[in-house]
């Protein structure tokens, strides 16, 4: 399972404690922060896209939504989410889970602004039942992200 993955990844930094297992689903915003008892902005949401030949992921706040024009100007292409039935096959993770960590080989992860209003926030961890707490600096080392971009709209 993608949450064992998630695990052993962050046992390497004494952190798999930190992950925290729902008995309800966390698969969307609404539900993680339900179950969390937070604000749906201060879920980390991650995006699956293909563009050409390279699968991508996006970490944004629970309240942000891509804004194609900005998309298209950063990407060069018209944003394209992967298929439901794909998700867990390219990205590692299946959708409810989508995670930036412990992510398939050559997967590119990349951090929307949106999440930088916030000390920390509540990104999954490879299931749908599932999230960890991090600060944006622990986001940052621990996504092996490329590149902070701006591409979503609605949380401003």
């Amino acid at each position: 399972m993608a949450i064992d993955r998630v695990k052993e990844y962050f046992r390497q930094f004494n952190m798999e404690n930190r992950i925290i297992e729902f008995d309800v689903s966390s698969a969307t915003v609404d539900l993680a922060a339900e179950a969390l008892n937070c604000e749906g902005k201060r879920i980390g949401k991650t995006l699956s896209f293909q563009v050409g030949n390279d699968v991508i992921l996006i970490l944004t706040a629970g309240d942000a939504k891509i804004d194609n024009s900005k998309y298209k100007k950063f990407f060069g292409t018209k944003a394209k989410m992967l298929a439901f039935e794909d998700a867990e096959r390219l990205t590692g993770h299946a959708v409810g889970g989508v995670c930036p960590f412990a992510v398939n080989e050559g997967v590119k992860v990349f951090l929307d602004v949106s999440i930088k209003r916030f000390q920390t926030i509540f990104p999954a961890c490879g299931s749908s039942n599932s999230a960890i707490e991090l600060s944006i600096p622990e986001v940052e080392e621990h996504s092996h992200y490329l590149e902070w971009i701006d591409v979503c709209k609605g949380w401003e």
